[in-house]
């Protein structure tokens, strides 16, 4: 089994560590372009071609599914990617957990990147899935790149100003932002309240990698023999994992089990 999973960057970290908890023998692909990240301030068309070209270079390795663990991938070139790809490669876009995070109810807020907040997309799903949940949206600038980078300072930064405009009354985060799942524990850290029952976070790595495995008709095997296959792709060539990425807990475990066999 080999899966793909593209992103601007080291975001993909999360849910390509999902998959290997799911299916520790999965052969992974990771395809990025950090050199033009950040995809966000970028127009619609540059986006879908800048995607277009990763997920080019991922599907050269013939894997069984692409994840698009990229939320501004998926919202402005799912459909474009998918019409390229598929029937022949599964894609597999990532949702912000809005859905989940509201129907338990309460306040919830939804840490995103400052141009995913506010736009038709988030608000389109904060209207369809929203129910009697209160849902306040918190823009977090400077966080993914700070994250990006491993760069401690702008990561602490980014975390106190969100924190800041996140209600204290919050019970749940919705991790908006693939890069925000590799500090899920810092943004719980900077967010919980004291004397307050504890923070849920809600991110999307999970559910993504669980889509990708049904729609190959894979079943979970997570006792399974772990795989070494790992193939790291920047702007399309043969790489090694970025150094920043061995900052998070996700990318060292990619590489020691690399590095192992």
């Amino acid at each position: 089994m080999k899966i793909a999973l593209m992103d601007s960057g080291i975001g993909l970290l999360a849910a390509a560590a999902a998959v290997r908890r799911l299916r520790p023998d999965a052969d992974l692909v990771l395809s990025s372009d950090p050199a033009s990240m950040p995809w966000g301030p970028r127009t619609p068309e540059d986006v879908t071609a800048r995607a277009l070209a990763v997920a080019r270079a991922a599907a050269e390795h013939r894997p069984d599914a692409l994840i698009v663990a990229c939320n501004t991938a998926s919202v402005r070139a799912l459909d474009a990617l998918r019409a390229e790809l598929e029937p022949g490669l599964p894609v597999i876009g990532t949702v912000p957990a809005i859905k989940p995070a509201a129907a338990a109810g309460g306040t919830v807020a939804i840490w995103a990147t400052p141009l995913t907040t506010g736009s038709p997309y988030q608000r389109g799903l904060i209207r369809d899935f929203g129910g009697s949940a209160a849902l306040t949206e918190v823009p977090c600038p400077g966080l993914a790149d700070a994250v990006e980078h491993a760069d401690e300072a702008g990561i602490q930064k980014a975390l106190a100003a969100a924190a800041a405009l996140t209600p204290p009354d919050a019970q749940a985060v919705v991790l908006g932002c693939t890069h925000y799942e590799l500090v899920a524990e810092r943004i719980r850290d900077a967010v919980q309240q004291p004397g307050r029952p504890p923070l849920v976070l809600h991110g999307s790595a999970g559910a993504v990698a669980a889509q990708a495995l049904r729609r190959i008709g894979a079943e979970p095997a997570p006792s399974a023999e772990p795989s070494a296959g790992l193939v790291v792709l920047l702007g399309g060539r043969p790489a090694e994992l970025p150094e920043a990425a061995l900052a998070y807990q996700e990318g060292r475990r990619l590489a020691a089990v690399s590095s192992a066999r």
